[in-house]
């Protein structure tokens, strides 16, 4: 990895990742009768509008059994167990994160998944993966950490197969002016590298993809932040939720990105894109 790749992978890095999980999910589990996958989705599926969101990212990609996914900065992998579980496709996951991928792991074993789910540590930048393999490529929240947009663009067109479709959800540039830090991608600028909408649109035709959609999705960012506050305020944090990725500085992540968001200067974005 590159000395920015390493910055990135720790910021990540929790190092008591798993017991925390494992705390939380014994506690929820007593307390509900949900699905395991639905119970650990508070927490491993770590981007604005969490569940919801990835619900509108497998939609726009028009996902159908049989077809191979490669989730791109797969966290946790809660996106990719999500997908093979609604939609029957089978999913490669890379993160750059080590503890993301080994717990991620721990958690597809324990919900009966990992015959349809595998992640491995991997760079974006350099993916491990044969060229024209996948049918379809996710990018949630990921490439606000890549300076690199042309280069992360041209290896996902590399594994895509023609036809292939690539749906990215990213924070992205909408305005002018300073970003509040810490947010739960950085620290600070030396390893945030947002960017506007334009410059991802041009990255990706560059690279040979055709764009079909752009959706800016403002109001489900703060629409997001707004009821995480409320039940923050109501009952406390639950017992799996993203306060567990994003560490003691949850709180102050969360109100700088809302923040954020209501100024105008960054917004979550859905850009849908295909291989000729």
């Amino acid at each position: 990895m590159t000395m920015i790749e390493n910055r990135v992978a720790e910021h990540y890095t929790n190092g008591g990742l798993e017991a925390a999980i494992e705390a939380g999910w014994a506690k929820l589990r007593s307390d509900t009768d949900a699905t395991l996958i639905d119970q650990l989705a508070g927490v491993d599926e770590f981007h604005i509008g969490g569940r919801s969101a990835t619900e509108m990212v497998c939609m726009a990609m028009d996902l159908a059994p049989g077809l191979m996914v490669l989730d791109i900065g797969c966290g946790l992998g809660g996106s990719a167990r999500f997908m093979a579980t609604r939609f029957g496709v089978e999913v490669e996951g890379i993160d750059l994160t080590t503890e993301y991928v080994d717990v991620g792991n721990a958690l597809t074993r324990a919900v009966d998944l990992d015959a349809k789910v595998q992640l491995r540590q991997a760079s974006a930048l350099d993916l491990p993966q044969a060229a024209s393999s996948f049918d379809r490529a996710s990018l949630i929240h990921v490439g606000m950490n890549i300076a690199d947009k042309q280069r992360l663009f041209a290896e996902i067109v590399r594994v895509l197969k023609p036809g292939g479709m690539l749906a990215v959800f990213d924070v992205m540039r909408v305005g002018e002016g300073a970003l509040e830090y810490p947010v739960a991608w950085a620290a600070d600028e030396t390893t945030s590298f947002v960017a506007p909408v334009q410059e991802y649109e041009t990255a990706i035709k560059r690279a040979g993809l055709t764009v079909q959609l752009v959706e800016p999705k403002k109001d489900m960012g703060m629409e997001f932040f707004k009821r995480m506050k409320a039940r923050m305020a109501e009952s406390g944090p639950p017992p799996l939720g993203l306060h567990i990725v994003m560490g003691s500085d949850a709180g102050v992540k969360a109100a700088n990105m809302a923040a954020n968001i209501a100024n105008g200067i960054i917004a979550p974005v859905l850009m849908i894109a295909c291989k000729p």
